[in-house]
């Protein structure tokens, strides 16, 4: 198999990027980057650990997904999940970070590129709350870079057309794959408890998933 070894290969095969392409890059957040974040509800979070590279979901509603503090950070509220804290983890051992915003219903999506740190602070974790409730821990996240996808990727997937969506029934179960994972595993009754897990556990008010910790 044929393989690219050096910046010169891959460059050569690709065009130069469009004016677009490269204007939309800034440091900081602008004032539409900042709208932007502050409407999404759902996000991806991509963390460096030893020798290895994870992706983490995380959703919520408007507004407590994640905060902007100011043009340059945003923080992310740890909510209750599995304790696995894979991402917290990461970040303790390399704070890079990327993160890709998404809105339902449309099709462009947001990315950052930064540092992170996980705080404890107090002042930081009250104004995170819940109903009544505070994060164990918050991320806080220096932006470096930022800048908008255009919709190609989203549109060719058809993402959000309902005529696309699988049905339940067409993909593996919670239970299903935890059965795949450890033959004695009990993926019926995992899943028949599932709903109402997720509604104490996971669920914010207006029906969002909390990020929880991965």
């Amino acid at each position: 198999m044929t393989k690219i070894s050096t910046l010169e290969e891959l460059e050569a095969l690709y065009d130069k990027p469009v004016e677009a392409a490269l204007v939309k890059e800034a440091d900081s957040l602008n004032a539409a980057y900042r709208r932007w974040i502050e409407q999404a509800t759902f996000f991806v979070i991509a963390t460096s650990g030893a020798g290895y590279l994870d992706v983490s979901p995380r959703g919520d509603k408007p507004g407590h997904l994640i905060k902007v503090l100011n043009d340059r950070q945003i923080v992310i509220p740890d909510r209750r999940g599995n304790n696995r804290i894979d991402t917290l983890r990461n970040i303790v051992a390399d704070p890079q970070v990327g993160l890709l915003f998404m809105i339902p219903g449309i099709e462009e999506v947001l990315r950052v590129r930064g540092k992170a740190a996980i705080s404890v602070d107090p002042d930081l974790l009250t104004g995170l709350s819940m109903d009544g409730k505070l994060p164990k821990t918050a991320i806080l996240v220096d932006i470096e870079k930022v800048y908008f996808q255009c919709a190609r990727a989203v549109k060719r997937a058809r993402l959000w057309q309902p005529d696309t969506w699988r049905l339940r029934a067409d993909a593996p179960t919670a239970g299903d794959m935890l059965m795949a994972a450890s033959g004695d595993f009990d993926g019926a009754s995992y899943d028949a408890a599932l709903p109402e897990r997720q509604k104490k556990r996971s669920i914010s008010p207006g029906g969002a998933a909390s990020p929880g910790t991965p």
